[in-house]
Formats: C-alpha cells, sequence, structure tokens
C-alpha cells in the first residue's frame, strides 16, 4: 500500500477537509438487492433479463484489476467473496468530459452471500496512481479523485481507478458500475421517496428556497434548505439534496459517506416495504427507471446469476465502513492519509475476514 508518509493516529476523526463536494450515489449494487431479496423466481428471471438487456455494458475493470470468473455450480449460483466497485458520476446532459466520480464504494460480499459490506474510499485519499498507456498518464502520488481523469473520463476512468484500488487494497474486482445524476432521482421518484434519519442538523450548501417556492442555488438568495434530526420521508431532491452535504456535518467527509450507505440501505428497505420484491409490476418500473442511467460491468456474470446468488441479502445485512484515515495538510493540500488499522483492514477484505476485523475496530463501522 503506496500512500506517502503515514499520519498520526487521532482519537476522533477530524474534519479538516476543504476540497468541494460532487456527491452521487450508486444504484445497481441496490437494484440488484432488491431483486434478489424477493420471492419472484419466475418473474425475476424475466425482470433480470429485461434489466440485463437495458444497461449499458462496458469494460469498467483494469485486465490487472479483475478477478477470475466466479466458480459456479450451477447456471443460478455463485461462490463467494465478490468484490464490486461502485461509483458516482455527477454526469450531466451534453457534458461527458468533466464528470467526477467523487463517491466510490467498495462492496464486499463475504463466501457465505448473506450479506454486504460498503466501504467508502475517501476522495481525497492520497495513493499511487498507476500509469495508463491509452492517454499517456505516467502516474503519480496524488488523490485518488484523480484517476478519474487521467484515466480519460468513461470507461477509461473506471478503469485507471480500479487499477488504483486493486493495488491499494490487494483485491480484485468482480464487476463495477457507475450511475449518473439523473439514475439517482428517476429511482427515488418511482419509490415515491425513501426513508432516512438524520442526526444533526444539516444546513444545505447547495440549495436555498426563495418565497416563491423555487429552489435556487444560495448564492442567488433565499433561505438555506435544513434538515433538522429526525427521520423523515425524503423525495427525490431532499435525498440527493442530503446525501452531497459534509460542510455543515461535525464529521465532514466521513458522514457524508455514512449518508451515502445509509441511503442504499433505505433503498433497498423502501422497495420491499413498497411490495416491490413480489410485485413484479412495480419492479419492472423501477429496472426500466434506472437502466438507462446505468453503465456495468459484470464480468460475464448474469444478473440472473446475481440475484440468486444474494437473495439472502436483508437491509439489515448492510454494513457500512470507512477506510481508517485522517486528513493532513502537505504542502498546502488537505489529504487523507491511511492510518495503521486500514492496513489490516485491507488484510481482512482480500482474506474475507471482515467480521473479525469489525469486532475489534467498530470506531470505524457506521450505523446505518
Amino acid at each position: 500500500m503506496s500512500v506517502g508518509p503515514p499520519g498520526k493516529t487521532p482519537e476522533k476523526k477530524s474534519t479538516k477537509v476543504k476540497d468541494p463536494l460532487w456527491a452521487r450515489l450508486m444504484i445497481f449494487f441496490g437494484i440488484v438487492l432488491v431483486l434478489a431479496s424477493g420471492s419472484l423466481i419466475g418473474a425475476g428471471k424475466v425482470l433480470a433479463n429485461r434489466y440485463d438487456n437495458s444497461v449499458k455494458r462496458d469494460t469498467l475493470i483494469a485486465e490487472g484489476a479483475r478477478a477470475d470468473v466466479p466458480q459456479r455450480n450451477n447456471t443460478t449460483r455463485i461462490v463467494g467473496p465478490l468484490n464490486y466497485l461502485l461509483l458516482g458520476s455527477d454526469l450531466r446532459p451534453g457534458d461527458d468530459t468533466t464528470q467526477r466520480t467523487d463517491t466510490m464504494i467498495v462492496a464486499h460480499v463475504p463466501a457465505t452471500l448473506d450479506r454486504v459490506y460498503l466501504i467508502s474510499i475517501p476522495r481525497d485519499l492520497r495513493v499511487h496512481i498507476p500509469e495508463f498507456p491509452d492517454t499517456e498518464f505516467a502516474g503519480s502520488y496524488e488523490k485518488i479523485n484523480g484517476a478519474y481523469e487521467h484515466g480519460g473520463y468513461g470507461a477509461g476512468g473506471v478503469q485507471l481507478l480500479s487499477a488504483t484500488i486493486a493495488d491499494l487494497i490487494g483485491i480484485r474486482f468482480d464487476g463495477a458500475a457507475i450511475v449518473d445524476f439523473q439514475g439517482f432521482q428517476d429511482v427515488v421518484k418511482e419509490l415515491g421517496g425513501v426513508e432516512m434519519c438524520v442526526e444533526q442538523r444539516v444546513v444545505s450548501a447547495h440549495l436555498a428556497r426563495l418565497p416563491n417556492g423555487e429552489l435556487v442555488n444560495p448564492r442567488e438568495g433565499g433561505e438555506p434548505i435544513v434538515y433538522e434530526p429526525g427521520c423523515r420521508e425524503f423525495n427525490h431532491w431532499q435525498a440527493l439534496d442530503y446525501v452531497r452535504q459534509r460542510y455543515s456535518l461535525p464529521d465532514g467527509d466521513y458522514g457524508r459517506m455514512r449518508h451515502q450507505q445509509q441511503f442504499l440501505q433505505a433503498l433497498l428497505r423502501k422497495a420491499r416495504a413498497e411490495g416491490l420484491t413480489s410485485n413484479p409490476l412495480q419492479l419492472d418500473r423501477l429496472i426500466r427507471a434506472v437502466a438507462g442511467t446505468l453503465t456495468v460491468d459484470t464480468g460475464g456474470t448474469s444478473l440472473e446469476t446475481l440475484m440468486f446468488g444474494l437473495r439472502d441479502i436483508r437491509p439489515a445485512d448492510i454494513i457500512g465502513l470507512d477506510v481508517p484515515s485522517e486528513p493532513v495538510m502537505v504542502g498546502g493540500i488537505a489529504y487523507i492519509y491511511p492510518l495503521e488499522p486500514a492496513t489490516s483492514m485491507f488484510e481482512a477484505l482480500v482474506n474475507d475476514t471482515l467480521d473479525d476485523w469489525v469486532a475489534a475496530n467498530p470506531t470505524w463501522v457506521n450505523t446505518l
């Protein structure tokens, strides 16, 4: 693991992170879990085939970062452990060269296939980004968020990011998915909102409301949107805005990553509550809502196979983790540096022993 000089071990997570935020959430894995957790055996196969035929496919995993094809006992079973790279993009219509992937989650499914660990990678984590001949990038030590740009955006950017994370942790990926801005909102709209619990007062740095009710950037005036503590139903724009915030959070970017993990759990919980896991017509609408906003790489594994392999995972089986780390200023630039427990976390991820690591390191486990 090459990240430069180590930082000191803090008693508590610091919040000294100054860079701008471009948070977007990944939906693909949530949809897979929705499909998997239902009783739609016959209909699920039809829906999985529809989904397989609707989403955009591309090579998102670099050659050296890809795992061997999972061993299968038959056409509807996979053998874990599995690792997926989930990315969020701020791609907007007409703009395919300035998007960023500041939301990065490694989803680890242990060999038992009965739970999933969501490990958020800090956007400012200082790492070694390897060379990428396709763009003549020679490699450098910098924030991990730069890998997507150095890879030329699109599939090349994800490939370089997958190679960077694979080198950092020592794992290989079974697949990857990237979803854009519109995909996030479409899914929440289709679900009719999602319920999330606000832990502390959050003031939006991105949205304000004018007297006429119009939502604008706070620079244009109006009263900033505020999220008070308590559990409530979030509509599509509220959910997106809430999970983007970090400046008003006591733990800054760590809180933002926790809210992203909470959203994925909320997505699955709401889908089950609405009966989507047992109603093929409703589930079909959800699939159609998100399919056009996704680019996926499943390494040749069909969604049907994933669906049946992950069928035992429930909302309570989603565990959110932070990479043990702290903010460090280097040459006037704010970076995130991993702490000593990060090494043991990565080893546990490779060895599929995260259960033991979580028990020994509760500080880095998020309450979802």
